[in-house]
């Protein structure tokens, strides 16, 4: 009787290991660390401005910087929960507004506490119709959004009837102050945006919920199959940005104190212009807070350097425009070379 010949060891350790080796470790890149890219730019925007003038990188300047960070990078973390489930939303600056002049309002007739629950209170439930129109009607969240930002807009001046309202209030306006060191100035607003940063970090990349998120975001179909309530998610998603919406309501006030049905008009896109400068993808499933932190002071100090250089500020806005494309383009590139 003839013996079949025995494999080589190692051969019949490779033909083993073959099922497997879809588990190794992926190669290293921008796709498995996004934030790289926003890092360098921010880097660059620093050397290249505080080169060309000479008080770009003065303290003062650096906290003024931080200072008008605060509001767009708390929208910022809401749009990104968003964003991050492949959504968008267009009204989170309107919304912010809004809930600035229903404090602002009910704050001048003497009754601060009651104006800071239901300017929270606003913010939050506005969002929240939002996600349930997205996640139980399944509304295309750009259309639901766009009616959405539409509706707030023409609300906050109808509540308003397009006046503002100071607000001298201490508690309203306390995320605008903060202690000072010399020429910086720290303040509350900042450490807030910083604590809600971390916080959302955490919720995201170490519990279950920020699992669900991802993978949603990656295909919510594949995420329903696996027993997944997307619906849930994505409402909670939408109902969570509210709450920082609301807290970038608080910092407006702080920053400046009126509530004016008319300010921060191009919020809802600077707030997008920092989430995708920040490396976190349109198409939802990568991502994260922290190249949002980043995304926000690359747009930020942009404006900054280019206002110190003396540049137009339509220029300006070609630049930041000019630099989403970019963002886009190199996500989309990313994402093909990935996946070949």
């Amino acid at each position: 009787m003839t013996t079949a010949p025995q494999p080589d060891s190692n051969e019949a350790a490779v033909a083993a290991a073959a099922p497997y080796a879809s588990l190794q470790p992926p190669t290293l890149s921008l796709v498995t660390y996004p934030i790289v890219g926003p890092l360098l730019a921010l880097i660059a925007i620093f050397v290249v401005f505080s080169l060309t003038t000479s008080t770009f990188m003065n303290a003062g300047n650096m906290s003024l910087i931080a200072q008008q960070s605060v509001v767009i990078g708390t929208l910022a973390l809401g749009q990104t929960l968003i964003i991050l489930v492949a959504g968008i939303d267009l009204a989170d600056g309107a919304i912010m507004v809004l809930g600035t002049v229903v404090a602002g309002s009910i704050a001048s007739h003497g009754d601060v506490a009651l104006a800071m629950a239901l300017g929270f209170v606003t913010c939050i439930v506005v969002t929240a119709i939002n996600g349930l129109v997205i996640a139980r009607f399944r509304l295309p969240p750009f259309i639901a959004t766009l009616g959405m930002f539409t509706i707030v807009a023409a609300a906050a001046r109808l509540y308003s009837q397009s006046r503002s309202f100071p607000v001298t209030s201490d508690l309203l306006t306390v995320l605008g102050s903060g202690p000072e060191f010399g020429t910086v100035t720290v303040t509350y607003g900042t450490m807030v945006w910083i604590a809600l940063t971390l916080v959302l970090g955490y919720a995201l990349n170490e519990t279950a919920w920020g699992v669900r998120v991802y993978a949603i975001g990656n295909s919510p179909i594949a995420a329903r199959l696996n027993g997944i309530n997307v619906t849930r998610v994505v409402f909670s998603v939408y109902a969570l940005a509210g709450v920082f919406y609301a807290f970038a309501a608080w910092q407006a006030v702080g920053r400046t104190p009126i509530a004016d049905p008319s300010g921060y008009q191009i919020a809802n896109l600077d707030s997008i212009t920092a989430v995708v400068i920040g490396g976190t993808s349109l198409f939802g499933g990568r991502g994260g807070v922290a190249g949002t932190f980043i995304g926000t002071l690359i747009v930020v100090a942009l404006k900054n350097g280019l206002t110190q250089a003396g540049i137009d500020s339509l220029y300006q806005q070609i630049a930041t425009g000019a630099l989403v494309m970019l963002a886009v383009g190199a996500d989309q590139y990313l994402r093909r070379g990935h996946r070949a």
